[in-house]
């Protein structure tokens, strides 16, 4: 329980771990962008900072030069004043030479007077620029401004999730050596419960054979004494095993596999269906590629792409119900528990019908609403919004006879046996009204596309989609007659089969019963099996403790390997999906390349009509042989000039097109493989890592074993001193005895020498006497 909590945690973090990382990797683009920009405005600014000095250099020259010629009109003027009184004095001498001084003068005012404009042209343009300049400066230095402030708000915001997804690490490490500690000790309590467990076995096998001893006893009172016949009550006559019907299990398990075909067919033509509807909105009655759609559409298509986690549910509960229905089984309503799965997963979609219908009605009353739908439009508008209300209650009128077939496998209380041929009776007419709701949308739908199509504002876009839509339609339509049809001709049978049970009964009473049955079915196909197969060699005692190593490390790396293979489970489905969303954009735009190229070779006879008669029966030759192998079409039009550029284009996309497919599939192989081999190291890893841990675990358990073997041979090394010394002691002991007694004895001989003395003179002195 904890690791499937563990797991769950660690699923949700990973989801976080990925939005918070895209996230980071949108703010990150942000900010490269911004950065670039500001590097831009930057570079601007150098331009124009330049261009400022150019202005100022070329301002400087322009005064340098007013300033010259200031200068060159004072001293004009000053010869002026000196001429003008000598020209008083020879006025009658020199008329002559006071015309040419006039004429000079008025040259010098007109040079004089353009050089004046020219010098305040040149200073209004100067301001006009400087003004400009400045303008522009201001704006670039508030937009850098906005965007080192935007740039720091995108480094702060990535600052604050990098911290975040750091916090969450160390709480998770946190959370993963609490768990190591708790499994630990929930290691060490599973170890006293197995030595429990033992005893309760012991306890159990000693009370099992006195519980036989008195089974066996009393069975054979009851067999001389007591007749027991059990068919006569129906509660134990339903566990008894009724007699296998194997061309009843057949028909049933082909019954299964056509009704799975059939819902393949209708769950495939549902998503057609609802991803097409999603692709309208995006471009009809407005565009969201010119401009944004209502946010009612928005809603409407946000829960239409949410589809597929619906509908293909359908298709896995059927296969599963398909798979339940073998040729060993009893199949029955009793037994027929994973029909419930499909109900549910039936009453799922529904909901997601339910949550739909209002947006898609509120949808089609805004289409009604808009200034481009007509009054026929807006007629078959209306007929649809009742169609699609139809369609929802037909299916809920479904769902409801499939949850009440459902309820005797787990409720046998709920549906009454009397109650089953009417209730098989309805879901064979709610199949024909569904197939008859789908007719009427195949025709309300093809007159509503009928009439998009004639507007002026149609797009092919949308003609394209009206038509995929049509398709998906009519595949539904077909679907649900193909279904309708089918249970018709089988509902005899269903309604037959419902009396196949056990003998001399009404059928099986309980699905507790039931299972019970099928219980004792397996057990008695597999005591046959037993008898017919060789009693196996027993494993040997070291072979078996080693199989349990192998196994203690296998089953570790057996949970990585299930959590890695429900991963790739959800990323094949997350592909199955984009595979679907791009499978249907390959088809649009074949279709659009399709007319694409129809309009070319169409232009191409438009153009190449207005030529001579060899040269459009050459055309007509070369646009009739486009469909065949590039050879041919090369050696037709080689004469022809003009129109050969075409299939030459198209060789060259098909040589690209190739080029970038081949591409793909080798980068896609090579990221398989690495994958595979990664998932390869990674379980080859973690089983080391296991056996690893099982090393160090019997590691510790042989050093406890040497320090215990340490601690005895200390502890006898000790009582080995001890007694060698006790040992020594004794012998030091008895050494010292032996000293001290060959002392008395010396002593002793001392004496008796002097005694001896003492008498032989004694008795000499006698002698004498």
């Amino acid at each position: 329980m904890a690791s499937a909590e563990l797991q769950g945690k660690y699923q949700k973090l990973a989801q976080e771990y990925s939005k918070l990382r895209a996230q980071n990797q949108v703010l990150k683009k942000g900010v490269v962008d911004e950065q670039a920009n500001s590097a831009a405005l930057k570079e601007q600014l150098k331009m124009k900072d330049q261009s400022l000095r150019k202005l100022q250099q070329e301002m400087d020259s322009l005064t340098f030069r007013n300033l010259q010629l200031a200068k060159r009109v004072e001293l004009l003027q000053d010869e002026l004043a000196l001429s003008e009184p000598r020209g008083k004095k020879n006025k009658k001498s020199g008329e002559s030479s006071s015309q040419l001084s006039q004429e000079q003068k008025s040259v010098f005012d007109e040079d004089l007077q353009k050089k004046i404009e020219e010098n305040e042209r040149l200073h209004i343009q100067f301001f006009e620029a400087d003004e400009q300049h400045k303008h522009v400066e201001a704006e670039l230095r508030s937009r850098l401004a906005t965007l080192e402030t935007e740039a720091a708000q995108h480094q702060a915001v990535v600052d604050g999730l990098t911290w975040k997804y750091m916090e969450t690490i160390e709480k998770l490490q946190n959370d993963k050596a609490k768990l190591e500690v708790k499994s630990q000790t929930l290691e060490k309590e599973a170890k006293e419960c197995r030595l429990r467990t033992e005893e309760c076995q012991l306890q159990l096998k000693n009370l099992h054979e006195d519980l036989s001893g008195r089974l066996e006893e009393s069975l054979s009172i009851i067999n001389e004494k007591v007749p027991f016949n059990d068919t006569k009550y129906s509660q134990y006559n339903a566990l008894n095993v009724p007699l296998h019907n194997r061309r009843h299990q057949l028909k049933m398990r082909d019954i299964a596999g056509q009704a799975l075909a059939f819902v393949q067919d209708l769950v495939m033509a549902l998503l057609n269906f609802h991803t097409y509807t999603e692709q309208r909105i995006q471009i009809f009655p407005v565009d969201s590629a010119i401009d944004t759609i209502s946010p009612l559409n928005q809603k409407f298509s946000q829960y239409l792409h949410e589809n597929a986690s619906y509908v293909r549910p359908l298709e896995e509960g059927m296969l599963h119900l398909f798979e339940s229905i073998t040729e060993d089984t009893v199949t029955v309503l009793e037994t027929t528990v994973k029909l419930k799965t499909f109900s549910e997963h039936l009453t799922s979609y529904i909901c997601f019908l339910r949550k739909i219908l209002p947006y898609q009605l509120k949808s089609l009353e805004e289409e009604c609403e808009s200034s481009l739908c007509t009054s026929a439009l807006r007629a078959r508008n209306l007929e649809l919004s009742q169609d699609m209300k139809k369609m929802t209650a037909v299916f809920e009128k479904l769902q409801t006879y499939i949850a009440l077939l459902a309820l005797p496998s787990t409720e046998p209380d709920g549906l009454l046996r009397t109650n089953y041929s009417s209730v098989l009776t309805n879901v064979g007419a709610a199949l024909h009204g569904f197939h008859d709701v789908m007719k009427d949308i195949s025709k309300h739908y093809s007159q509503k596309a009928t009439i998009e199509h004639e507007l002026p504002t149609a797009t092919q876009k949308l003609v394209t989609t009206n038509d995929c839509i049509l398709s998906s339609v009519v595949a539904l339509t077909n679907g649900a007659g193909k279904i309708a049809s089918f249970f018709s001709n089988n509902l005899d049978y269903f309604i037959a089969s419902l009396s196949y049970g056990p003998k001399a009964a009404s059928g099986f009473i309980s699905p507790l019963s039931a299972e019970c049955m099928l219980q004792y079915k397996k057990k008695a196909a597999t005591y046959m099996k037993s008898l017919r197969k060789p009693l196996l060699e027993s494993v040997p005692y070291e072979e078996a403790l080693a199989n349990r190593r192998i196994l203690l490390s296998s089953t570790e790396s057996r949970e990585g390997l299930a959590q890695q293979v429900q991963q790739s489970l959800e990323k094949i489905s997350k592909l199955e999906q984009e595979k679907e969303h791009w499978m249907l954009e390959a088809q649009l735009a074949k279709i659009k390349l399709e007319k694409e190229n129809q309009r070319i070779a169409d232009k191409l006879k438009s153009t190449s009509s207005g030529q001579s008669v060899g040269l459009a029966q050459e055309n007509a030759a070369v646009s009739n042989a486009a469909g065949q192998d590039e050879a041919t079409a090369k050696a037709v039009s080689e004469p022809i000039q003009s129109t050969s550029l075409v299939p030459d284009v198209e060789s060259r996309e098909d040589l690209i097109k190739n080029h970038y497919m081949a591409r793909i599939v080798e980068l896609t192989s090579q990221l398989q493989l690495a994958d595979s081999k990664s998932v390869h190291f990674y379980a080859e890893c973690r089983a080391l890592s296991k056996r690893l841990a099982l090393a160090e675990k019997s590691k510790e358990a042989l050093t406890e074993e040497m320090k215990l073997a340490s601690q005895n041979i200390s502890r006898l090394q000790d009582e080995l001193t001890t007694t060698k010394r006790s040992y020594e002691d004794q012998l030091s002991m008895m050494s010292d005895h032996l000293c001290s007694m060959n002392e008395t004895l010396s002593k002793q001989r001392e004496e008796i020498d002097t005694l001896k003395m003492s008498s032989k003179g004694n008795s000499k002195k006698n002698k004498s006497r």
